[in-house]
């Protein structure tokens, strides 16, 4: 993974540095509260329902042990003994003191870890490919390219301020897991017919009150022009965007303003004063940043005892089944643990378990862990010989569930217990369905379902792009929920449709009951929940569940 140099130590220790006497001289009433709030928001400090809450940057998803034993530790020193990981790969803490805030910022310096730009109206935390690296299906490693964006975007003085927030996905696999058509600019490795390296790139992607998928405005952009590319792209946003009205200030609402093609002309005429420019990508700048990304050390692998232990015991095969995924390298293996065990909000982990996992990664996976989109955590380069003795500790910390990829996986983001954006619960929902589907052979009989729940419009929990979305919604005081089918990520992205007035909170486990039913009697063999909504379109789940319900 990427170390840092002298240049990014010098400047995230100043950067703590400042922050901590900006906070000082909030508390001491020499700035304002309209004039503080940007100061904290770029530092990833939010005012949430109950207390502040500090978002972490977690670059592309990939932590150290050391990082994760790290944030451990600050979740018990100044939170409650837990962290909350993200759809976006960073980690949230949820009830920290604004006074110690500048000490976290310090205690997270010295593992080469930060907050910047974790909020505000600037580039966020770029996103990729969990699985990164070591993806069978990869046709480029993601991971360098993503540093290199790290870099270019991290206080560049011209996208501070932009108009709104803006996000960067990149995916270097065949199969898109990064969600890059839901991102404001979205980028897909390609290889061209020598072998070139490049990316598809997508533009005004986003979720939030106006879902919509990206528009591929460059099919391939080779990869050496990059960062002039994205500079062009952001030039023409924060010149052209809105902000008159932050509703209407995403990139997305400007590109379906202009028109996919019309921002693409744009951008290209942009392009034209910076295309070879210094911001041009040599082969040398690539292969520095590409070699922090090197291979461990693969050992060949006996895997004779993990084939006869997956014969005979149907517990641990069906963990492998669900929980582990090949890798490019033979006799290793990805390992998912779940995040989603029935009574735990999604995403959560205690200090414990954080403390649990870091001494896995040293002891199975050279030391590494990454952080799924879907809130959970990968254990990469896992010897298919060790398997067996990692799930037995997974089971003792609650992180062996099977489930990954099935309807208890949930995606969910805090909801209204903690964010003061919310209209409705969240965390709730999720473990009543939990709670009502929590038998795995049906899980299984069921197969594929991703279920993704957001307590407000902002879409959080990704909603409009789960098989089935949930969104709570405030109706008179109360909390209700809207249902949407359809939807889904990856290179054929789809957004969900609503499928008729929302339900009380109470009802929401019956209504996803009433939905599978329909499901498991109209699906032909082999088909998919998906497979089977795209095919018979909505009405038939909109019958039963209203007939049902009501």
């Amino acid at each position: 993974m990427y170390r840092y140099n002298q240049t990014d130590t010098r400047i995230v220790e100043e950067r703590v540095a400042q922050y901590r006497d900006q906070t000082t001289r909030y508390l001491a009433g020499e700035l304002s509260e309209d004039e503080f709030r940007p100061l904290r928001l770029m530092n990833g400090l939010y005012v949430q329902r109950h207390a502040p809450m500090l978002r972490v940057a977690i670059p592309y998803g990939i932590l150290s042990s050391t990082q994760l034993r790290k944030l451990a530790d600050i979740s018990r020193r100044y939170d409650r003994g837990y962290g909350h990981f993200t759809t976006r790969q960073n980690i949230q803490f949820n009830w920290i003191r604004l006074e110690q805030s500048p000490d976290i910022l310090a205690e997270l310096a010295t593992v080469e870890m930060h907050a910047i730009q974790t909020s505000g109206n600037c580039v966020r935390n770029t996103t990729a490919d969990a699985y990164a690296g070591v993806a069978a299906d990869e046709i480029v490693d993601p991971r360098p390219w993503c540093e290199i964006i790290r870099q270019w975007s991290t206080l560049h003085p011209e996208f501070a301020f932009l108009p709104r927030k803006f996000k960067i996905a990149v995916s270097g696999s065949l199969e898109d897991r990064a969600a890059t058509l839901v991102h404001d600019v979205g980028l897909n490795a390609r290889l061209d017919e020598n072998g070139e390296v490049g990316f598809s790139v997508s533009i005004g992607g986003g979720l939030g009150r106006t879902p919509i998928i990206g528009d591929v405005i460059k099919p391939f952009l080779p990869a050496r022009h990059l960062l002039t590319y994205l500079d062009a792209v952001l030039r023409v946003y924060n010149r052209f965007g809105r902000r008159d009205n932050k509703y209407k200030a995403r990139i997305k609402i400007l590109v379906r303003a202009m028109t996919a093609e019309g921002f693409a002309a744009k951008v290209d005429d942009e392009w034209s004063h910076l295309v070879n420019g210094p911001s041009t990508l040599r082969e040398q700048d690539v292969a520095h940043y590409a070699s922090f990304f090197d291979d461990p050390d693969y050992q060949q692998v006996d895997s004779g005892d993990f084939q006869a232990r997956r014969q005979a015991e149907p517990a641990f095969a069906r963990w492998v089944e669900r929980n582990t995924r090949e890798e490019r390298a033979a006799g290793y293996r990805s390992v998912v643990l779940s995040l989603k065990k029935t009574g735990v909000p999604p995403g959560d982990i205690q200090a414990e378990q954080m403390d649990a996992v870091a001494a896995w990664a040293e002891n199975y996976a050279f030391g590494e862990i990454r952080v799924a989109h879907e809130q959970n955590l990968i254990l990469p380069n896992i010897r298919e010989s060790d398997l067996h003795q990692l799930w037995q500790l997974a089971r003792e910390q609650g992180f062996a569930t099977p489930n990954i990829g099935l309807l208890t996986d949930i995606i969910c983001c805090p909801g209204g217990d903690f964010c003061a954006l919310a209209n409705a619960k969240s965390i709730p929902v999720a473990e009543a369905i939990q709670r009502r589907f929590d038998d795995l052979d049906y899980l299984y009989e069921l197969g594929p379902i991703q279920l993704n729940m957001s307590g407000c419009m902002n879409a959080c929990g990704h909603h409009h792009i789960g098989h089935i979305g949930i969104l709570g919604v405030d109706k008179n005081g109360e909390e209700w929920y809207q249902v949407s089918l359809g939807g889904s990520q990856g290179s054929a992205a789809t957004i969900g449709k609503v499928i008729g007035p929302s339900f009380a909170r109470a009802a929401m486990p019956e209504v996803i009951g009433r939905v599978l039913e329909v499901y498991v009697e109209r699906r032909i063999e082999q088909e998919s929940f998906l497979e089977t909504v795209r095919r018979i379109g909505l009405d038939p789940f909109k019958e039963w569940v209203y007939a049902k319900h009501h």
